[in-house]
């Protein structure tokens, strides 16, 4: 009788290895940081709250968080992970430091929550500069998604409430700008709200259209060069007044919810008036027509609005809504913007969907859960989330190439920065190695030496 031979081999774990490195791969955030400028902006921004005999500084502990968070942590406690690894991520603050940070912040209100995001906005046109034609602006626009995410609760914090979907928690809405078909994207706005908040609220849409532009470079926070898209729940005659309004000259892509009146209108668009819908790589899509609607429906909306209506076959096992008509699933989408083909213009609202992409990359980079219990403190969070959102958009942005720079956090978690080294001194100098045989050691090696080859801030 033969011994079974078990599928994995056997491995014995024995302690007390000191140069090797877990997370060896978080350098390439690390470098991030410094070649950006993050680390010095954050660090000024949060001297007011520095005690005149703390050994940390405020700056460099909300970006530790920042980095565990972008690593995959998902509450204070994760910062850990740093902290055993002080060769790559330096002095890390204990736990009740940071929560005391924390709780600090919180106390502060508005005033700590401005200071960090105007460094942030600093620091985002620097990263824009040096990704060149790379950067989001190249093309001389700039496209912010506003949407709504639903943030399940697992207790009673601060603000849960029930939501529209029937569960628990809150209701954040979020701005993120699109990076286009060869990029991620960056997030630009997050309004903490309860989770019974109205999905088509005017006013948090405009709250979080500001906080959006605030963090855009001054050029672009206002004028037709930049773009705001959000889906029907942005579809309210406030908020696309204050997007037309005079002197802000914004261009915008609006959601439509199909009401009678638009529902009527479409039943009397002729057959001729009808464009067949395009794809992102200019083929027709199949079974779906667009058309542009005229006259009294776009009566007491701004001037210069455009109503357009898509109609398409719904996908199979799809059930029709009372608005559809004649087997057709009807969409509807305002927008100001003219001189290009309503086709055209159907399919860069249609792209919208980009932004469930950064939803999901949100979700997955500490937007899971809320770990925090009073409100105040989860804002900080999420300003957290979004540091963590920005290193992991800026990386790739500077430093991947090809199909990597579309790679997701997780995806970028389990290939690059969950790759162990070894550290090796000599002289004066430390050296990280990494595993030879691991498939994305080049990946690693060269994205580093693109960072290296930026210019030093300052």
């Amino acid at each position: 009788m033969k011994k079974r031979i078990g599928s994995y081999p056997r491995v014995r774990t024995k302690g007390g290895g000191r140069t090797v490195v877990s997370q060896a791969g978080g350098v390439l955030l690390v470098e991030t940081v410094r070649k950006a400028g993050l680390d010095t902006a954050i660090s000024a921004a949060l001297t007011p709250w520095r005690k005149p005999r703390a050994v940390h500084d405020p700056g460099k502990i909300l970006l530790d968080m920042a980095l565990a968070v972008a690593l995959g942590g998902d509450c204070l406690a994760d910062v850990a992970m740093l902290r055993a690894e002080p060769a790559v991520f330096g002095p890390v603050a204990s736990d009740p430091t940071v929560s005391r940070l924390i709780d600090t912040l919180a106390a502060s209100g508005d005033k700590a929550l401005r200071a960090i995001r105007a460094a942030r906005a600093e620091v985002r046109q620097r990263v824009w500069r040096l990704a060149d034609r790379e950067a989001p602006d190249a093309g001389g626009t700039v496209t912010v998604d506003l949407d709504g995410v639903l943030v399940i609760a697992h207790s009673d914090k601060e603000d849960a409430a029930p939501t529209w979907k029937r569960t628990y928690g809150h209701h954040p809405l979020m701005g993120f700008v699109d990076h286009g078909p060869g990029g991620t994207g960056e997030p630009v706005a997050a309004l903490l709200r309860p989770g019974n908040a109205g999905s088509n609220t005017a006013a948090d849409h405009i709250t979080a259209a500001q906080l959006a532009l605030a963090q855009l470079p001054k050029k672009y926070r206002r004028g037709r060069r930049t773009l705001i898209r959000t889906d029907s729940a942005g579809g309210t005659h406030d908020f696309v007044a204050w997007l037309a309004r005079r002197g802000r000259w914004l261009s915008y892509s609006v959601g439509m919810v199909i009401t009678e009146q638009v529902h009527q209108h479409v039943l009397k668009v002729p057959a001729s008036a009808w464009t067949a819908a395009v794809e992102a790589d200019g083929e027709i899509r199949d079974g779906a027509w667009v058309a542009e609607l005229t006259g009294d429906v776009l009566d007491g909306w701004p001037e210069g609005m455009r109503l357009i209506v898509r109609k398409e076959r719904p996908h199979p096992g799809a059930q029709l809504r009372l608005t559809d008509a004649d087997g057709m699933r009807l969409t509807c989408f305002a927008t100001n913007t003219t001189g290009r083909p309503i086709a055209e213009l159907e399919l860069r609202h249609r792209l919208r969907a980009r932004a469930e992409d950064r939803i999901r990359a949100a979700r997955a980079t500490g937007l899971r859960n809320l770990p925090l219990h009073r409100t105040a403190q989860n804002r900080v969070w999420l300003e957290i989330v979004q540091i963590a959102l920005d290193l992991l958009a800026w990386m790739p942005m500077l430093a991947l190439t090809g199909k990597a720079r579309l790679w997701e956090p997780r995806r970028l978690r389990l290939r690059l920065f969950t790759t162990a080294g070894q550290l090796v001194t000599t002289g004066r100098r430390r050296i990280l190695r990494l595993a030879r045989h691991w498939p994305w050691t080049s990946h690693i090696t060269a994205a580093l030496e693109r960072l290296t080859q930026l210019p030093d801030p300052g």
